[in-house]
């Protein structure tokens, strides 16, 4: 081989030799006759001869060839080898890390000048120039802004409020919020961290039971609440002595008298915010801002059993969570000034508050929704967001919603070639919206979203790969999935810009480390790349409040979180969820199940918009609950040939018998074990949701509440299929 190159190389440098010397000797004319081009007189006397029409034809040929070279989609550059988006730590025993970065330290801070949530939002402040900060509409109205500034002032007006009313500026101070999102959240959660206090979110949705645990164990003495209906709630308590702590509450909209004079009675002052923030500007207080290892938040989990728990996340945690995001995203979409972000998923869970931090540490715009989920397409084409976070709950109803206006098979064609032939752009790398299909097929889809997304971020639960490859291409956006749990403060995996495969859900974060440890009851091992995930980095937290037992079950002696969840390393680094550790239940005859996995398989059924696996340890079969897509169902059945209103299809049993072989089709080609599919089901009209107690507010099953609801229909199940 070197002999080759040798050779090869000598030739090359005597060949150059030689024309060189030519050209020396040669003059450009007898050269051009040599190598038989032709010349300028030829070429122009080539061009008369053509005719107009061709003349104008090439002209066009040739400005349309340059047009499309210039603007021609160019592949996204992945920060990292899309073949190795993680390395195993030495002597970690089997931890990995993320190939992102420029130090193997793990990833704390991306801003020195932002190391806590009040630096993040004044840094905000600074480089935005005070420009539109939080954002809120009425209905058929264009959005509404308070700017930068004016959010910090009321902040300090509210917190200096705050101190007059005998809170304290220090982290063993607990303020409650007890709120939908809206512009007043944010601007309580400011004053908290101005004064070094501790936000403890109180879910809008969680169960009175619940709000008294969580009042009485944080010891909180002050809550500031929307609307006096839940002002009322909390006095009930303090009425029947079950928060006799609770001394303060701070209304956001207006009430009447009477709601005083009732909090008066039994020893609580119930105040306006406007009230505070008027107290607060005449008695300043200067800021007394936390440090990065100060409490911010308490999360209490909503849990689908037993008490929520109260993850205690620092400064430090959130701030180190989101730099690793920015970390991974730095090349290719980082965030800008004139980003705007819809607001709508509970404040109360930490997915939506890091993704806030983002937008505010840099200067950009959160406009929230009207509060109804209904209308929040209507808000998005009023608001032109850019960043969209969203629950793979929502991205299954769009997906089934486009595919359901493909009500004939030759636009069900048209759609899925248009889609192919997208999806086949964003596997060699390229992301875009102006393409001819787009213009086709997708442009009503994006102008549906405010026609502006160019980043979508879902987390919260698996996401079907199906459903995030054809949005992908559908939505002509950047589509990122995130995996993680309150307890490392959102996320502790993400995918990688230019990673558009699905199936897994990315590389770990540059703020954690992540390794598995084998699950011997399930047969998960870690000498076969399996096991619990469990995660450990500055951005996982410090323990449950006031409940050490359930501290130690999460985090061991290293301080590694151990999630419930079981992964599977894949050949690119990146880490697939398989199972879970939680909601796993042995049959009759020995063998395991996992439900959420069946589920989510079955989910994909076209007709079928919610569906609840349930199986006993007295049972040798599972059986279901399914909820029909009250949408897609009617032209489902009208295929089949089965007519009739929603109410009646629901009652249909030869309907009910083609959704359950659909399911099993779909199990069957996921390669569900005969064990693992459901043999009955029943069908219920009504959503499963948090309003009637059966999803939590991030909208996971209430597996306890399901099965006592749904009591009487999973005994009629076996009864009737034995």
């Amino acid at each position: 081989m070197l002999t080759f190159f040798l050779v090869s190389g000598g030739s090359l440098w005597l060949f150059s030799e030689f024309f060189l010397s030519l050209l020396e000797k040669m003059q450009t004319q007898e050269i051009l006759r040599m190598l038989r081009l032709p010349e300028l007189a030829d070429l122009g006397q080539f061009f008369r001869s053509l005719s107009a029409t061709t003349l104008v034809s090439m002209g066009a040929l040739a400005a349309i060839l340059a047009y499309w070279f210039t603007h021609r989609p160019k592949a996204l550059k992945p920060p990292c080898n899309l073949l190795m988006q993680s390395e195993e730590v030495e002597d970690s025993g089997g931890a990995r890390r993320s190939v992102i970065g420029d130090s193997p330290e793990l990833f704390t801070h991306y801003y020195d000048d932002a190391r806590t949530m009040y630096e993040v939002f004044h840094r905000g402040l600074r480089i935005s120039g005070n420009g539109p900060c939080l954002g809120f509409r009425n209905p058929k109205q264009p959005y509404q802004w308070l700017s930068y500034q004016e959010v910090a002032d009321r902040a300090e007006f509210l917190g200096s409020g705050l101190l007059q009313h005998n809170c304290k500026p220090c982290t063993d101070q607990f303020i409650g919020v007890f709120a939908q999102n809206r512009p007043e959240w944010i601007i309580a959660e400011l004053a908290c961290y101005t004064y070094s206090m501790v936000v403890v979110p109180l879910y809008d949705t969680l169960g009175p039971g619940a709000v008294r645990y969580i009042i009485n164990t944080a010891d909180i003495s002050t809550v500031i609440v929307d609307k006096p209906q839940k002002a009322v709630v909390l006095l009930e308590h303090v009425e029947r002595k079950e928060t006799p702590g609770l001394k303060l509450i701070i209304l956001m909209e207006p009430f009447e008298e009477a709601l005083k004079d009732r909090g008066q009675e039994c020893g609580v002052v119930i105040k306006s915010m406007q009230d505070l923030e008027d107290c607060g500007q005449q008695n300043h207080c200067d800021p007394v801002p936390p440090k990065p290892s100060d409490l911010s938040i308490v999360c209490f989990t909503s849990g689908t059993t037993g008490n929520p728990k109260g993850a205690m996340l620092t400064h430090g945690n959130v701030v180190a969570d989101f730099s690793g995001f920015l970390k991974v995203t730095e090349k290719v979409i980082f965030p800008r000034q004139d980003d705007v972000l819809i607001s709508f998923l509970p404040l109360a869970h930490m997915f939506e508050r890091v993704i806030q931090s983002v937008v505010y540490c840099h200067g950009g715009r959160v406009g929230f929704f009207q509060g109804d989920i209904r209308l929040l397409s209507d808000d998005m084409k009023a608001l032109h967001p850019t960043i969209f976070p969203v629950v793979p709950r929502l991205l299954n109803r769009m997906y089934d919603k486009i595919f359901s206006q493909a009500d004939t098979p030759l636009k069900r064609w048209l759609l899925e070639f248009a889609a192919k032939r997208k999806q086949a752009e964003v596997r060699s790398g390229i992301i875009r919206n102006d393409s001819i299909w787009d213009e086709l097929f997708f442009h009503k889809i994006q102008a549906s979203l405010g026609g502006c997304v160019r980043m979508i971020v879902t987390g919260a639960a698996p996401a079907s790969p199906t459903v995030l490859g054809f949005l992908r291409a559908a939505l002509g956006c950047q589509v990122y999935e995130g995996y993680g749990q309150t307890e490392c403060t959102a996320g502790c995996t993400f995918t990688t810009p230019g990673d558009w495969t699905s199936g897994h859900v990315g590389a770990p974060l540059p703020c954690n480390h992540i390794k598995l440890v084998d699950v011997e009851e399930l047969n998960y091992w870690t000498s076969k790349g399996e096991g619990e995930i469990c995660v450990r980095g500055p951005n996982v937290f410090k323990g449950y409040l006031k409940d050490p037992e359930r501290t130690k079950e999460a985090l061991d002696d290293d301080g590694w979180l151990h999630t419930g969840d079981i992964g599977k390393w894949l050949p690119t680094g990146t880490l697939k969820i398989i199972d879970r550790k939680k909601h796993i239940f042995k049959l009759a005859q020995g063998e395991y199940v996992a439900p959420e996995m069946i589920e989510n398989i079955y989910i994909r059924s076209e007709p079928v918009a919610q569906v609840y696996v349930h199986g006993d340890s007295l049972k040798a079969f599972l059986v279901g609950i399914v909820v029909p897509d009250a949408e897609v169902m009617p032209s489902w059945a009208q295929k089949r040939g089965i007519e009739g209103t929603y109410a009646e299809l629901c009652t249909n049993k030869e309907l009910k018998k083609a959704i359950l072989e659909d399911m099993v089709r779909l199990g069957q080609e996921s390669g569900l074990h005969s064990f693992e599919q459901v043999k009955a089901i029943h069908i219920h009209s009504d959503m499963f949701s948090v309003q009637n107690g059966l999803l939590t507010p991030t909208l996971k099953a209430k597996r306890p509440e399901l099965r006592e609801y749904f009591k009487k229909q999973i005994e009629e199940l076996y009864s009737t299929s034995m």
